[in-house]
């Protein structure tokens, strides 16, 4: 168990000890250029996993790869370029993955930001990348992951979630999940997309039913990440003294509930559900709500031309 101290509190912070290899596996981690995923795609290349950094900058993702082959001494982690705030990426991504790829044993939604702006499809920043990104990515490889199965989804989500809310006017009308571009703004837009991956995870498990594909979403801790990378000098100041008040991490402590997720064993019955600290977490009713989680999965759908 890791943890540190912060304002005389000793925050403690599981360390995932399962020892399940994963040669022969594939596993693809988005934004694992740095950050929590680059720490995960490192775990998961020391247990002999074949591993895919789909990363938006090609320079930032082979470096990272080179680095992970030279420190783990598994020469299959390669780069894939996408970018989750293009559906024509994220296409290309998966055609890409599919015809070159046999196989896909985890997928790991892990990407993330928090920046104003569109997408080039024309969705707030936040809901494009967080959300609606991961859900397009994970719907077109579901059926390699059906034919490789026992496989998992991972989506990261964050203790934000709990702040978060869906608000499906904004949504429908502005095709955004809040107004504005305010610190403010920004912060509730970055927990109402949380809120959309622990809601995806809760429709997913439900439609993976007697595939033996399970998913969970997770908190993985406040960890010192590059989650702010496009924001601007100040307002990445701000998110780092919060991140600093929450009690900031080492990003290898930040991926132990992914691993957990992933890898732990027995866990196949709790598809759906919400972890943290490498343990199950009951989340707040609108988080779990059928109606809620159909109605997200709809807009979703249209959102991404599947409807």
């Amino acid at each position: 168990m890791t943890g540190r101290y912060i304002g005389g509190i000793f925050v403690h912070r599981k360390t995932f000890t399962g020892t399940a290899k994963l040669h022969g596996k594939t596993v693809i981690v988005t934004g694992a250029n740095t950050g929590i995923g680059k720490a995960t795609a490192a775990q998961l290349a020391i247990r002999g996993a074949r591993v895919i950094l789909a990363c938006r900058s090609k320079q930032r993702g082979e470096e990272a790869a080179r680095e992970i082959r030279m420190e783990t001494g598994n020469d299959a982690v390669f780069f894939m370029q996408l970018d989750l705030s293009s559906q024509k990426s994220i296409r290309s991504f998966a055609e890409t993955f599919l015809k070159a790829e046999p196989r896909l044993d985890l997928l790991i939604n892990n990407a993330g930001l928090a920046a104003p702006g569109r997408t080039e499809d024309g969705l707030g920043m936040i809901l494009g990348v967080n959300h609606i990104g991961p859900f397009l990515l994970t719907n077109l490889l579901l059926e390699r992951l059906k034919e490789c199965a026992p496989s998992r989804v991972i989506n990261v989500s964050s203790c934000g979630h709990d702040l978060g809310t869906i608000d499906f006017d904004c949504i429908n009308t502005h095709k955004t999940l809040n107004l504005g571009s305010s610190d403010a703004d920004l912060f509730r837009g970055y927990t109402h997309s949380k809120l959309c991956n622990v809601l995806f995870t809760h429709e997913l498990a439900k439609r993976l039913e007697g595939t033996n594909v399970t998913c969970y979403s997770l908190h993985p801790g406040s960890v010192r990440s590059e989650i702010g990378r496009d924001l601007n000098e100040w307002r990445t100041r701000i998110l780092k003294s919060i991140l600093s008040t929450f009690g900031a991490t080492d990003p290898v402590s930040g991926a132990q509930t992914t691993l957990y997720c992933a890898l732990q064993e027995n866990i196949e019955h709790l598809s759906g559900r919400y972890f943290s600290d490498c343990q199950l977490v009951q989340v707040k009713p609108e988080a779990r709500d059928d109606g809620i989680a159909k109605k997200l999965w709809d807009i979703s759908e249209k959102f991404c031309g599947m409807a």
